[in-house]
This record gives structure tokens, C-alpha cells and sequence, in this order.
């Protein structure tokens, strides 16, 4: 029994130590549903998720990548920031703020990111859409790499914003990406059961 809660307790600290927690979400959404199983990849994610209000957050889920991201617009837009500040971008867990004042953002407590106090970044119109800015130096720093991009609105997110947001995508020929949804269980008797059905039956015929 000594040497079984050894092990037991060894392991339970290794999880521990090891575990990679879930990061905070920008804000809290309400997805549409859909009868998607497909889950998300949890490497080299670039999300922009959609508030009700129509405020466009980004969340990029390594570190690394965020600082790089930081730092091609700095170089391109010459926004002026310091080394300080693009080491900064590392712990920001999520960008919402126009680009003009993303000094002042990356200078804020993590406590002080409060996604429903934030403006977001700009996505107003076509000629007001810093989603563009963002989304070209994210291609820019996964070149040659797979990037997962991803978008999650909430169900009541205004279309225009949603559309000014896909519109960004195709501006830098991003046409695969994903949608956050939430999963639902298949309706009996649809089309999608029905075939769920049959290749579960060839499954077990073949086997």
C-alpha cells in the first residue's frame, strides 16, 4: 500500500505539472448550434471572436506567435512600440483595441482586460477594418506553417460585422477557416442520420 500511494501521488503531481490550462476568453459568447462533430485544433489558433455588440477580439494561442504578430505590425505600420512592449504582447491573452492605442493596451494589468470595458478592434466598415491589419501579419508570421484560423460569433452578433470579418479573410485569400458552434446531436430522421446510419451499418458489414 506505501509504494501504490507513492506512485498514485507521483502521478497525481506529474498531471498537475503538467496540465496546460484552459486560456480566459476574450468574452463570453453564445454560439449557434450545429451538428458539427469536428473539434477545434488546440496548436496555432488565430481566433477572432464576435461580442453581441458587435466588438471584434483576437486571440492567438501561442505565445511566441503573439509576440510576432506585435511585431510584424509594428514593422510594417511603424507604430512606434518598444522592445518592451512586444515582450508584453506575450501574456496578452487577447488584442482589443485599434491599433493607435495598442501601446497603451499592452500597458494594461491582465486584471484591467476586461472584454465588455474594451472597444475592440476596429471592423466599422470597409474602409474601417483593422481586422485586415491583423489577419496580414498573422499570415505573415504562419507562412509556410498551418494556421487555424477560426471565428466565433455570438448568435446575436449583427451581420454586417460578422460579413466585415469573412470580408478580412478574403482580402488575404484566407477562403479555410473555421466556425465556432456548439454541438447538437444529429435530428432523427434527417438526411444526416440516415447517412450516419448507413456507414455505420457498411462499418459493421465489413467487419
Amino acid at each position: 500500500m506505501t509504494a501504490f500511494c507513492d506512485v498514485a501521488f507521483l502521478l497525481l503531481a506529474f498531471f498537475i505539472l503538467t496540465t496546460k490550462f484552459k486560456p480566459p476568453e476574450a468574452i463570453s459568447v453564445t454560439t449557434p448550434n450545429s451538428v458539427s462533430s469536428k473539434a477545434a485544433e488546440d496548436k496555432n489558433q488565430v481566433l477572432f471572436t464576435i461580442s453581441p455588440e458587435g466588438k471584434v477580439f483576437l486571440s492567438l494561442s501561442e505565445e511566441d506567435k503573439r509576440m510576432d504578430v506585435v511585431d510584424d505590425l509594428n514593422k510594417r505600420l511603424n507604430l512606434q512600440l518598444t522592445d518592451a512592449d512586444i515582450k508584453r504582447a506575450a501574456k496578452a491573452e487577447f488584442f482589443a483595441s485599434p491599433l493607435s492605442t495598442l501601446k497603451s493596451y499592452l500597458s494594461l494589468e491582465p486584471d484591467q482586460r476586461k472584454g465588455d470595458a474594451l472597444p475592440g478592434i476596429p471592423c466599422v466598415d470597409s474602409t474601417n477594418n483593422e481586422v485586415n491589419e491583423w489577419l496580414a501579419s498573422a499570415v505573415n508570421v504562419f507562412f509556410g506553417a498551418k494556421m487555424n484560423l477560426m471565428v466565433k460569433g455570438d448568435q446575436d452578433v449583427p451581420y454586417p460585422t460578422f460579413k466585415l470579418v469573412i470580408d478580412a479573410f478574403k482580402k488575404n485569400d484566407q477562403m479555410k477557416f473555421q466556425v465556432v458552434t456548439n454541438q447538437e446531436a444529429v435530428p432523427e430522421g434527417s438526411p444526416l442520420s440516415k447517412k450516419q446510419r448507413e456507414g455505420a451499418a457498411s462499418s459493421s458489414a465489413e467487419q
